[in-house]
């Protein structure tokens, strides 16, 4: 017996208001205490205030939540507690902080009793609930009906129970009735989805009596033999104008075939027409539906596919609209036919919208991806709708997905993509006035499923429960992401026949399954659920009787789901948690019933208690010994060794020691507390993590420099939280400024023998200033005085582990370690316990063995083992995470680890660990010279092609005894040297060759070399199949062809081309190993191209100039040279493609030789134009003005004039102002040249004049005799122009028969000597400057004197 005492004390909250509260406290005591809770010293009575306290106490965690808190919620609040031996009492504020702006008339008020303003204070009701509905089983689609009678004393009439039915998710499935003496429920037409916990709760004024049962729901028969169950929970997520997310989950029965999707359907509402959504079946729970009508409401539903058939479909989701979710305050509904009017702002003048903001690639899976954006801030002024763009990552392609139709939520799926490939996504608004620019891309994504399966279920547990109830817990998946739940499976031992213990997912890591046989034996297996599918069943569990536990007569009480995930904020005991009524989903399947009074708990509370009776029985079947088919794990001891690692000025780094019982089951976590402790008083522990670690050393952070502060640490495993260690010494928060390294942590001691063992360590957190470089080992024995330490090793060493030798047998030693850098020896860690060194019965080695095969294995044996043992391979005491080198198999006591393919990189310590045993391990070294296991290989087998396409098979060996032989081997039959294989073994270097002429199809297959030096073997095989081999066996041929080909004259560089700035066509190849007699002929489409002074053989080189090449260059050009000791061909391809590509190669250097675009006046208007080096008529040019293709009319024309492209504009206007530019194609991106006719630039266009009057029509009379021709210009420029005559476009040069003179850069004369005939032609004269270009044309026509002339010119 003993007084109360306050093992955690409750913690001061500040909270914003509206929100909930909590305070809990753990109070141990001998007669249990009495616990009352007081607000500024008046004791709390949550019946006068119904809904807002609610007061549990469960097994020593005591609790007060105040819901909805308000302003006058701020106050002291005390908890206290008081049994026959003294009373306790600890204090927690509350503070309640208030909105800017908010008022207390704002906050809605607790719902009122109607009774409570009008009864008498004075009446006591009695409540019993008698007749009560127990666990039931119903099957989908029946009608099931729960039931209580309920007897109250005294009975008023005018004063009737609050009758309250709850379920862990509310239904509307469902009829209650209260006949004033019986309360019922009726489930009709039952789903999957109505399984669960339910509650009945009787409230009177004096107190309230709650009683709950879970209800199961099975599959209904299927349609189809071996079909599976119907999916459930179908809930629609994320509606907007056109989308929806509809997900659900999978059923626990599959028709014992694999589910190979899913069918989502919608309907209107208001019809009855089911609509499938997708075309094949997807396998992941979540689906986005496209293509709803905005404002209109739909349902949904799932069904389930094997290769069997179509499941039932699922209980239909909740109705969803389509509708904008920020229209849905202004909307008016149309109830019966499912229709929503938007009343939207009347539009206004049309305005581009902006880019769309926040881009994500919210969801991707292997049949689709899902795109989240955010609308742009310039929407116009009127609704957008959106254009979804994707690209091929690597590309600059941009392709539209939704090309007929724009979207209108700011959500859009995409199906269709192939899996694997990685694409980037943008999207575009649009409206009446046009569409958007783009938003930024996202990142790369590759199409492919991010979520995975989960992981299967650890260990699963069976526990004793009532005649027809097994309690199963197990261990949760370790790869769980967004875990939906678990199912549980059974099956009578013996039988492999299973069926589900719940269809319906449960969270929490127990479950209690009812309607078993009393007496039969059974096994359980859990499976993990989540959308992207359901895991691997774990591990059978070991197979329980069906029969009452021990002492017990009602269900085994079990922890809160959360007691881990929340730290310690839940009882570590065996206590039943329930659900709140209002919130919280009941996890824990079963039936109880309780009565609180109002003096003692809230209200509002449902939560399953246990009392003190049957408590004393589950203490009694804990305690009891575990029977053969059933083992119940306990809570593990305290840690203890709590030690500091290193300390900064806000935060210090803890280490301590595994406890020493650990309860049976592996520990999944430690929790830390800290205080701190001013003027040698402690202060309130508070909680330093929330979450459990997993390591054995943790950061406390947020800790104040210069302060004073102790820690306690608890242990976690799957039976709870074990009790705290005792508090730590006392530790100063100061930064540790030394320069050597501080302590080593977490020694443990492996392997103890008579007279040697093995210690291993981790290196200190603080490193000191330099790395740690070494570390030196420390023993005495563990009686001796602190004096008598002495060191291991005198040189340091720099692994992390040490075998220590020489030990006495049966002497108890203790060790530490200590780590040095560069600045010295920092401080030692904390020592061992003892050890005793002694060899224990029993005790196995790890032993090496070689089979026939050369196969290297290593083998522990373990007796002790336990159900939950483990055997922990390590090499250099480094658990394995890679297992390309190991193989390990573990069958029953024994455990083998087989090498793959031994090398030199498996050198090393090799150890095996057996947990839950006393110490069992052992280790066995591999070195240098203790390799006669196996012959390490510097290469593994490898082939190479040598000249002429010989094959090359090699690989190197460690030097080998003269005794060492090799076998080669080929698709498992030995070959040998001959014909077609020749061996070689260089004993003294260890290169081990075959080599082969060439590769054949038979020889498509795995070639083996097998070394064996005395026992000492070891293989390397290479596989040459498929494409590897096809691509090998080619190579080997080419190389083959290729070294005959070089035997003669031969091609260096096979005929290609090139084109020169003058845009001559050049074909050139280089030939090599020539003489004298080689010749070359020259070959278009098969007939010789005769020798000229464009072929050139020199230096190797031989050469084809095309000069203004055109179309009829088009063909296949082939070039052969030969001499007596062979001939080669080099062939090229200039038609077709190869034509055009040849061709766009001469437009590139035609554009890039083009002069930038000048403008000039002329007498009919503005002409622009560019001069190129040479014109080819195949040259495509494009003109355009304000980059617009300009349209060809009469007034405006272009054309080419030697090598002037030109673009002539008549009678310009302002309109014909702008950029115009001109464009060349050459296949690729082409050339622009640009110019601005605009402004100054259109002015400067005048600059240059020139006075024709007469020029354009010439009339000369036909003499007889005309002996010469003169004309002549006026000219006038500045700068002064250059002035060029042309004949037929073709420039004219003065000699005897054309005079040209240009006299004080003002006169220009063009005389014609001895006229005749051959003078008729078209004249131009051409005057240019640095402003610009000038024309002036004329026509002289010259006539035989007896002939009439048609026309005159």
């Amino acid at each position: 017996m003993h007084p109360p005492e306050f093992v955690i004390k409750p913690r001061s909250h500040t909270v914003w208001e509206k929100q909930c509260v909590r305070l809990h406290c753990t109070i141990t005591g001998w007669p249990e205490p009495r616990v009352v809770w007081y607000k500024n010293n008046v004791s709390i009575d949550p019946m006068a205030h119904p809904g807002k306290y609610k007061i549990e106490s469960s097994y020593n965690v005591h609790s007060l939540e105040i819901n909805r808190c308000d302003f006058d919620d701020t106050a002291q609040y005390r908890v206290s507690a008081m049994n026959s031996n003294g009373e306790l009492s600890a204090f927690a504020s509350v503070v309640v902080k208030r909105f800017k702006g908010e008022v207390d008339e704002f906050l809605p008020a607790p719902r009122p009793r109607k009774f409570l303003s009008t009864i008498s204070y004075g009446v006591t009701f009695e409540t019993h609930i008698v007749e009560k509905f127990g666990v039931s089983f119903g099957r989908e689609g029946e009608t099931l009906s729960l039931g209580c009678s309920v007897i109250i004393y005294p009975s008023l009439q005018r004063f009737q129970p609050e009758i309250e039915w709850y379920r862990d998710v509310p239904s509307k499935w469902i009829q209650m009735h209260w006949s004033g003496d019986r309360a019922t429920l009726t489930l009709t037409h039952l789903n999957k989805e109505d399984e669960g916990l339910y509650t009945l709760r009787v409230t009177t004024k004096s107190s309230y009596e709650t009683h709950s049962a879970y209800v199961f729901v099975r599959d209904t028969d299927a349609e189809v033999a071996g079909a599976p169950g119907a999916p459930l929970d179908v809930c629609c997520q994320d509606a907007n104008k056109d989308y929806v997310i509809v997900t659900w989950k999978q059923p626990a029965v599959d028709g014992g075939n694999s589910i190979l999707g899913y069918f989502v359907d919608r309907c209107e509402i208001g019809t009855t027409h089911w609509i499938q959504c997708n075309d094949t079946p997807v396998k992941f729970a979540r689906f986005p539906v496209t293509g709803l009508v905005e404002g209109r409401s739909y349902i949904f539903r799932v069904r389930a596919v094997n290769k069997s058939g179509m499941s039932h479909p699922s209980r239909v989701s909740e109705p969803a609209v389509a509708m904008d979710p920020a229209d849905r305050a202004r909307k008016a509904s149309a109830p019966w036919t499912g229709q929503i009017i938007v009343t939207e702002e009347e539009p206004v003048e049309g305005v581009v919208p902006g880019k769309p903001r926040d881009l994500l690639v919210t969801e991707a899976t292997k049949n689709y991806v899902v795109l989240s954006w955010k609308p742009p801030g310039e929407k116009g002024h009127e609704g957008v709708m959106y254009y979804v763009e994707k690209c091929v990552s690597g590309t600059d392609s941009w392709q539209r997905v939704n090309t007929d139709i724009p979207v209108k939520s700011p959500r859009f799926a995409l199906f269709d993509l192939a899996e694997g490939k990685s694409y980037s996504f943008r999207v575009r608004c649009c409206n009446s006035a046009g569409v958007g620019e783009p938003s930024e891309p996202t990142e790369a994504t590759v199409v492919g499923d991010k979520l995975d399966i989960p992981s299967a279920p650890g260990r699963v547990v069976p526990t004793r429960n009532t005649d027809t109830s097994v309690v199963v817990s197990w261990e949760a998946s370790r790869e769980a992401k967004e875990l939906v739940g678990y199912y549980i499976e059974t099956s009578v031992a013996g039988k492999n026949v299973w069926e589900p213990c719940n269809n319906k997912p449960v969270k929490a890591t127990r479950f209690i399954c009812h309607g078993l046989t009393t007496g039969e034996k059974y096994v359980f297996h859990v499976r993990a659920v989540n959308a992207a599918g359901i895991s691997e069943c774990s591990q059978e569990s070991e197979a329980i009787e069906v029969k009452a536990a021990i002492g017990a007569d009602r269900a085994v009480p079990q922890d809160p789901p959360s007691a881990l995930s929340k730290g310690r904020r839940g009882k570590r005991g065996s206590v039943t948690w329930a659900p709140e009524p209002s919130c919280e989903p009941a996890t824990e399947p079963g039936t109880s019933s309780n009565t609180k009074t109002g003096s003692e708990h809230g209200a509002g509370s449902v939560a399953e208690q246990v009392t003190n009776t049957s408590a004393e029985r589950v203490k009694e079947s804990v305690t009891e010994p575990a029977t053969e088919s059933s083992t119940i794990p306990a809570s593990p001891a305290p840690p203890y060794g709590i030690t500091v690692l290193e300390c900064v000025r806000d935060a210090m780094v803890l280490s301590w020691r595994q406890p020493t019982f650990i309860g049976g089951a592996d520990i999944v976590g430690y929790f830390v507390d800290y205080r701190e402790v001013i003027g040698g008083v402690p202060g309130k522990w508070h909680e330093a993590n929330i979450k459990a670690i997993s390591e054995r050393a943790y950061r406390v952070s947020e800790l104040k420099e210069n302060m004073f502060y102790q820690f306690q640490v608890r242990a976690a495993n799957m039976a709870g939280v074990g009790i705290p260690s005792l508090p730590s010494e006392t530790f100063k928060c100061e930064e540790w400024t030394i320069a050597v390294p501080g302590p080593p942590h977490d020694l443990q001691v492996l392997e103890v023998r008579k007279d040697s063992l093995v210690l291993i360590w981790k290196p200190p957190v603080y490193q000191g200033r330099d790395e740690v470089n070494g570390y030196y080992v420390d023993i005495k024995e563990a009686e001796a005085d602190f004096e008598t330490w002495r060191g291991v090793n005198e040189k340091a060493t720099s692994k992390k582990y040490m075998k220590v030798c020489d030990l006495k047998e049966g002497v108890t030693y203790v060790f530490r370690v200590r780590a040095q850098n560069k600045a010295g020896v920092g401080k030692a860690s904390e020592p061992t316990e003892p050890v005793l060194a002694e060899t224990k019965p029993g005790t196995m080695e790890l032993a090496v063995e070689v089979d026939d095969n050369g196969v290297i294995s290593l083998n522990f044996e373990c007796k002790d083992l336990i159900a939950d043992s483990k055997f922990i391979w390590s090499k250099n005491y480094q658990e394995f995470t890679d297992s390309t080198h190991l193989t390990v198999e573990t069958k029953g006591n024994k455990s083998k680890a087989t090498f793959n393919a031994p090398s030199e990189d498996d050198l090393g310590v090799y150890s095996c660990v057996v947990t839950h045993t006393d110490g069992a391990s052992a280790s066995y070294t591999l070195t240098e010279e203790g390799k006669f296991t196996f012959i390490p290989l510097k290469s593994e087998l490898a082939v190479e092609l040598l000249e002429k396409g010989r094959v090359r098979f090699w690989l190197q060996a460690e030097k080998m005894s003269p005794n060492g032989k090799v076998d080669y081997v080929f698709n498992d039959n030995m070959i040998n040297q001959g014909e077609k294989y020749k061996m070689n073994f260089d004993k003294n270097t260890g290169i081990i060759e075959m080599f082969m002429e060439s590769l054949g199809k038979e020889d498509e297959g795995t070639f083996t070399f097998q070394l064996q030096d005395g026992k000492a073997t070891n293989q390397s095989s290479l596989v040459l199949i498929g494409d590897v081999f096809k691509k090998l066996q080619k190579e080997s041929e080419f190389q083959r062809k290729e070294w005959h080909r070089k035997q003669g004259p031969h091609f260096v560089e096979y005929l290609g081309y090139e084109v020169t700035p003058e845009c001559i066509v050049r074909l050139k190849c280089k030939v090599g190993n020539i003489k004298k007699d080689t010749v070359a002929l020259w070959y278009k489409d098969g007939r010789e191209i005769k020798a000229n002074e464009k072929l050139d053989f020199s230096e190797g080189t031989l050469t084809l100039e095309i000069a203004q090449i055109s179309k009829k260059d088009a063909g296949v050009y082939e070039v052969i040279v030969k001499d007596d000791r062979g001939k080669d061909k080099s062939t090229l391809n200039l038609t077709d493609q190869g034509f055009k590509d040849l061709m766009n190669q001469v437009f590139s250097v035609i554009a890039n030789s083009s002069t930038q675009l000048k403008i000039q006046s002329t007498e009919q208007g503005i002409r622009l134009y560019t001069f190129v080096n040479y014109y080819n008529d195949e040259l495509h040019v494009t003109w355009h003005h304000k980059d617009a293709a300009i349209t060809f009319t009469d007034r405006i024309t272009s054309g080419v004039v030697g090598e002037q492209l030109w673009l002539q504009i008549s009678e310009p206007t302002d309109k014909d102002k702008g950029k115009y530019a001109i464009e060349f194609f050459d296949g690729k991106g082409g050339l622009r040249r640009t110019a601005e006719l605009s402004g100054q630039a259109y002015d400067d266009a005048y600059h240059v004049r020139v006075a024709s009057h007469g020029m354009t029509h010439l009339s000369l009379f036909p003499p007889a005799r005309l002996q010469s021709l003169n004309l002549t210009c006026n000219i006038w420029g500045d700068p002064v122009p250059e002035v060029t005559w042309l004949k037929n476009e073709r420039e004219l040069v003065s000699d005897d028969h054309y005079i040209l003179k240009f006299a004080s850069g003002k006169f220009a004369s063009f005389t014609i000597t001895t006229v005749n005939t051959s003078d008729s032609g078209k004249y131009c004269i051409l005057v240019k400057n640095k402003y610009g270009t000038e024309s002036g044309d004329f026509t002289v026509s010259v006539f035989i004197p007896d002939e009439e002339p048609t026309k005159k010119k």
